[in-house]
């Protein structure tokens, strides 16, 4: 396999398509106004209580033109447990599809996808969550975040046109950049936001081999009932 080297970039992207899920909603209903305010034909895709927060945000009419449940999208309910939600190659293929791949354009119309532009993601509070008196390594392994950490880290590789925001303290930034150039990023600002998303993945996989780390094998046999 021969893998994709890019040389023609866009400078400029417009936010037309947003992936929005958060467990941290802190200053989320600003963001989501400005952010409509600014690109007032923005979709924003979402999953369970991030749908239902943005929703009670826009109110009605301005959800039904706005917001769309990506179970929706994807075709696909979400697993029990929200362990499945946003894990779908329609997903991925919004993700990572390079502007100028011919391919990846065929890619796209073959699977009726446009691309997203915009990834808005925090991850389940794992160091939150083991930090409590008598974390059990079952609790800890609950708060591990699968799709939250793959969503960042996909729109974070292609900062060719992806912006991608994995802390609340940015979207400040983040609302004056697309303020500034008509609704759109800059090269250079994606690239700025990706590095702080692999700063946090690595951060939060390191926490989480240090927990496990430190869980002793026999230990296991007094918080699972064995079969």
């Amino acid at each position: 396999m021969e893998l994709n080297r890019v040389v023609d970039v866009e400078g400029k992207v417009p936010i037309r398509r947003a992936i929005v899920s958060v467990s941290n909603k802190s200053g989320l209903k600003e963001f989501i106004h400005s952010l409509v305010s600014i690109c007032p034909g923005i979709v924003i895709y979402s999953t369970g209580g991030t749908y239902t927060a943005i929703e009670s945000y826009l109110g009605a009419g301005q959800a039904l033109k706005h917001l769309r449940r990506i179970t929706e999208y994807t075709g696909q309910p979400e697993m029990q447990g929200g362990l499945v939600k946003t894990l779908d190659y329609r997903i991925y293929l919004g993700l990572l599809s390079e502007t100028y791949n011919e391919s990846h354009r065929n890619d796209l119309r073959r699977m009726q996808v446009e691309p997203f532009d915009l990834v808005v993601v925090n991850l389940y509070p794992f160091q939150e969550a083991i930090a409590r008196t008598g974390a059990t390594v079952e609790e800890g392994r609950t708060h591990i975040d699968i799709g939250g950490p793959t969503l960042l880290r996909a729109g974070a590789k292609n900062f060719l046109r992806v912006a991608t925001l994995c802390d609340p303290a940015d979207y400040s930034e983040f609302l004056q950049v697309i303020r500034t150039h008509g609704g759109s990023t800059t090269l250079s600002d994606r690239f700025r936001w990706a590095k702080k998303v692999f700063r946090l993945t690595a951060a939060y996989d390191a926490a989480i081999y240090s927990f496990l780390n430190a869980v002793g094998e026999d230990s296991l046999e007094t918080v699972y009932t064995i079969h």
